[in-house]
């Protein structure tokens, strides 16, 4: 089916929730860099930090500790501290992401989120902003057996929805959010506003690249 025939076709839209509704990309940032001055006692490039962000944190942080489980640990509870301390001042929402949701639920789209967050940290962010409403399911990497780049999580999230994972749409702003849609059979979206750059987005597999969140609704209902 042909992109433009898929998206006339579309029956539902899936989110990635930090840095494609939320702006938490600079929160989340400050977390590594807290934790591995602490743990590692050095400063690693932001570039290698924000790589991997859209895996479960557990696995980053042992490819940060060069599979030192240990270190990974110690890593892991040293983010998670400060991380659960500054989330709510340093969390925000990006410009358009809540007129957005409101554009897609006057259209009866359903919605959900598929995070690689755990249960309480996404919840958390969901209703910080209190947009709890717009959304019929919501995946955490409690959730699944399996975490994106595997496509698990998205088919997961479709299946709660009952529609087809091919008349869905996922939209992220990672290369593991574009790899599992891709391999899901999902539209897959890419908002180019997160973690990655386009060209990134591109190579995992994206099908559409936005620059602002509030091209959504154009991009589905024309």
């Amino acid at each position: 089916m042909e992109s433009t025939d898929r998206m006339s076709a579309l029956r539902a839209v899936l989110f990635d929730f930090d840095g494609t509704i939320a702006n938490t990309i600079p929160h989340i940032l400050a977390s590594f860099r807290h934790a591995t001055a602490e743990v590692l006692g050095e400063a690693l490039p932001d570039a290698v930090l924000m790589h991997n962000v859209g895996i479960p944190l557990a696995q980053q942080m042992l490819e940060l500790s060069d599979g030192n489980q240990a270190v990974a640990d110690r890593l892991l509870a040293s983010y998670r501290t400060f991380n659960h301390a500054t989330h709510d001042d340093m969390a925000t929402l990006y410009p358009g992401s809540r007129e957005v949701l409101s554009a897609l639920q006057a259209h009866r789209m359903p919605m959900g989120v598929v995070t690689s967050k755990g249960t309480p940290m996404a919840n958390r962010g969901i209703d910080l902003f209190d947009l709890r409403g717009f959304f019929d399911v919501v995946v955490t990497a409690d959730d699944v057996p399996l975490h994106k780049p595997d496509p698990y999580p998205v088919v997961h999230a479709a299946g709660l929805l009952g529609i087809p994972v091919e008349v869905t749409a996922y939209v992220g702003d990672s290369p593991h959010d574009m790899e599992s849609a891709r391999r899901a059979g999902a539209v897959a979206i890419a908002a180019s506003w997160g973690v990655s750059n386009r060209e990134r987005l591109l190579a995992a597999g994206a099908e559409y690249v936005l620059a602002d969140i509030r091209e959504l609704p154009t991009l589905i209902f024309g």
